[in-house]
């Protein structure tokens, strides 16, 4: 299956600014250094290949153990109404992915889950983690859960 969820006609500000890239920033060099905790939380620095540039983009996400030894994400925005940019560059090219963490970087590749198996994940994730649970009570759009798995 592919990438499909469209946006949401309502949800939070979608986080952006001058301090949000910061932050960002800071985190990616934290995450790259340490082993891949930010706040308490597991995270990794996901590189994309812009669907319009073509350009490398990187960003930090949390992410969760998948069920068949994947990294999972979920493209939440903060329960924005659209989803976040580089959900719309896993799409455009879900072999041209990166992860790093703890000083080390991965090639993988992005499926999107559906159906049952995006349901079971995503129940994991909301009791692990009940501040996903928050976000997707913000916006009327199903938020994305995405698996990476290793490339050979």
């Amino acid at each position: 299956m592919s990438f499909t969820h469209p946006r949401g006609t309502r949800g939070g500000r979608q986080p952006g600014g001058r301090m949000i890239r910061w932050v960002n920033k800071f985190a990616m060099r934290s995450i790259r250094r340490s082993s891949g905790k930010f706040m308490g939380g597991d995270a990794l620095v996901l590189t994309t290949v812009g669907r319009k540039s073509g350009q490398p983009r990187s960003t930090p996400v949390s992410w969760f153990q998948g069920l068949d030894d994947s990294w999972v994400v979920v493209a939440s925005a903060a329960g924005a109404r659209s989803n976040p940019a580089w959900y719309h560059n896993l799409a455009a090219h879900p072999d041209q992915v990166t992860i790093e963490m703890a000083g080390q970087s991965i090639a993988v590749t992005a499926r999107e889950l559906h159906g049952e198996e995006r349901d079971r994940t995503w129940e994991t994730i909301k009791t692990t983690y009940p501040r996903f649970g928050q976000y997707q009570q913000k916006t009327d759009r199903l938020l994305p859960v995405i698996a990476l798995t290793r490339r050979s």
